[in-house]
C-alpha cells in the first residue's frame, strides 16, 4: 500500500468516526455518548478512536485544525498591499460568500450550538481551542509582517481578533435561533466583523498590521 493510500485511508477513517460521533452527540448530547458506542457505531476499535482524536471533545471539535490553517494560510498568501488585519477580515466576508461549514447559519448548526450550551465539558473545551487560535494567530500576525513571536501588537490584535469573531459567531447565531433567516444571520455576521475589524485598526494605528 502506497503512502498517499494509506493516507486516505486514515482520512477516510478519521472522518468516519467523525460523522458517527456528531451525530451522536446531537441525537443525545455530548455528555450522555461514550467513547465505546462512538467506536461501536464505526464499527472500529476503541484504540481506534484515540488513534484519531486524542480527546472525546475533539470528536465534537473536529474543524479546529481546518480553521487553524485557514487562519494561517491567509495571512501569508496576503498580497503584499494587503494589511493582515484586512485579509482576515476578507477571510469572514469569503467564508460567509462560499457558505463554508466553519461559518454556517442553518438548523444543523444549530444543533451544533445547542450540544455546546447543553455540556460543560464542551463550553471548557471551546474557551480553550478560542485561547490556543489566539497563540498561534499572534505567531502568525508576527510572522507575517517579519517580526518574532511574541510581539505586543501581534498579541494584542490576536485576542482581539478572536473576542471580534466570537462575538459574531454568537450574536449571528442567536439571530438565526430567532427568526431562521440565514441572510440576516450573515448580514449581522459581516457587519459586527467590519465594525470590529475598524475599531481594531484604530487600536494598530501606525503599526505593521494595519
Amino acid at each position: 500500500m502506497t503512502q498517499d493510500r494509506r493516507s486516505r485511508k486514515r482520512l477516510a477513517t478519521r472522518q468516519a468516526i467523525s460523522t458517527v460521533a456528531t451525530r451522536l452527540f446531537l441525537e443525545k448530547g455530548f455528555d450522555q455518548v461514550t467513547i465505546d458506542e462512538i467506536a461501536v457505531a464505526a464499527d472500529v476499535g476503541r484504540m481506534t478512536v484515540f488513534n484519531h482524536f486524542a480527546r472525546k471533545e475533539d470528536l465534537f471539535f473536529d474543524r479546529d485544525e481546518e480553521a487553524r490553517a485557514l487562519l494561517r494560510q491567509t495571512l501569508a498568501e496576503r498580497p503584499p498591499d494587503e494589511a493582515p488585519i484586512s485579509s482576515l477580515q476578507r477571510l469572514a466576508r469569503r467564508l460567509v460568500t462560499e457558505q463554508h461549514p466553519l461559518i454556517e447559519f442553518s438548523p444543523a448548526s444549530q444543533g451544533f450550538v445547542t450540544t455546546i450550551e447543553a455540556s460543560e465539558t464542551l463550553k471548557a473545551r471551546a474557551r480553550a481551542l478560542r485561547d490556543e487560535l489566539a497563540g498561534d494567530v499572534a505567531v502568525a500576525l508576527a510572522e507575517s509582517v517579519g517580526r518574532k513571536a511574541g510581539d505586543r501588537n501581534a498579541e494584542l490584535a490576536a485576542g482581539l481578533l478572536l473576542a471580534i469573531w466570537t462575538v459574531a459567531l454568537v450574536q449571528s447565531h442567536a439571530t438565526f435561533r430567532r427568526s431562521g433567516n440565514a441572510r440576516t444571520a450573515k448580514a449581522g455576521f459581516i457587519a459586527v466583523i467590519d465594525k470590529g475589524t475598524a475599531a481594531l485598526a484604530a487600536a494598530l494605528a501606525g503599526t505593521d498590521y494595519v
